[in-house]
């Protein structure tokens, strides 16, 4: 599709969106969800030098953080694991591989999210990079920090996920399992907490980085209220042990909207959605 047929394609999306609207903004509009959050990763300055940020910060901090034995980042992690290798655990997709590639497919054909298309993205391999990722976990490796992904993606994905990482330069360890996918065991689930268990088995986690609050702490199927407390309540990790990437194109907390209920329609789910906006004052103000 040429620039100017995507233009065509996302000015119609806004008109439907505002000629649904009514006077009481009731009704949720039905337009193409995703189209200002993939351009903002994909075109702004603004993503690159937030991403950047985050990991420089957490790249300074390492030092720190690698001296003070007594402290881990992983809620799983008991005991007395002062002795233990040091260890960071990254998640991978928005925090270390950009797929944005695959959001911008969707919008300009029109097809929704699809387990099919997405192992056929990854199968690819042509993730690039976040911005500041790579530079992070050289900076690990070389004060002897091991890295860990722990990621969503599917097992049967692992081999092409490690293939893209090393692509980029990633340091991926073959001594270890340094790629640790859901359902690679029977009790690995989308919950990451007994793969970060096992990380913290043998290693002091000193850092955790993700784009989505389950890569810290499991909240899947928690309200947005109940997210908001548990993310107040380990209110002293985040900026030190836990640094978060922004991701405004998809995770729990757009599920947590409509209470993941995957039987709603599209529609049903942008209405569920939009009675979570809070329009200050009493009226809503339309565009015209």
């Amino acid at each position: 599709m040429s620039r100017s047929g995507f233009a065509s394609r996302a000015s119609m999306f806004v008109l439907a969106a505002v000629t649904t609207l009514s006077a009481a903004c009731a009704t949720a509009p039905d337009a193409q969800p995703n189209l200002d959050a993939t351009l903002w990763i994909q075109t702004s300055s603004e993503y690159a030098a937030v991403s950047r940020s985050v990991y420089l910060a957490a790249a300074r901090d390492l030092p720190t953080l690698l001296s003070d034995s007594a402290t881990s980042a992983a809620l799983e992690q008991g005991g007395d694991f002062s002795s233990l290798p040091p260890a960071v655990i990254l998640d991978v997709d928005e925090t270390v591989l950009d797929n944005s590639p695959y959001q911008a497919r969707l919008l300009i054909t029109g097809q929704p999210y699809d387990s099919d298309t997405w192992a056929a993205w990854v199968d690819e391999g042509n993730a690039a990079p976040v911005p500041g990722a790579l530079e992070f976990a050289e900076a690990a490796t070389r004060l002897g920090i091991s890295v860990f992904y722990v990621t969503n993606r599917r097992h049967s994905q692992e081999a092409a996920t490690r293939l893209n990482l090393v692509a980029l330069g990633f340091p991926v360890r073959d001594d270890l399992d340094a790629v640790l996918t859901r359902d690679e065991r029977p009790e690995w689930s989308r919950a990451k907490s007994s793969r970060r268990a096992v990380v913290a088995s043998t290693h002091r986690v000193v850092i955790l980085l993700g784009d989505d609050l389950n890569d810290f702490v499991d909240v899947e199927g928690l309200t947005v209220a109940e997210r908001d407390a548990v993310a107040e309540e380990y209110g002293d990790y985040w900026g030190t042990r836990w640094r978060m990437l922004p991701n405004p194109t998809y995770g729990s907390w757009e599920r947590a909207l409509y209470d993941s209920d995957y039987g709603l329609t599209p529609s049903e789910r942008i209405d569920r959605k939009a009675e979570n906006l809070e329009p200050r004052g009493k009226t809503c103000l339309l565009y015209t």
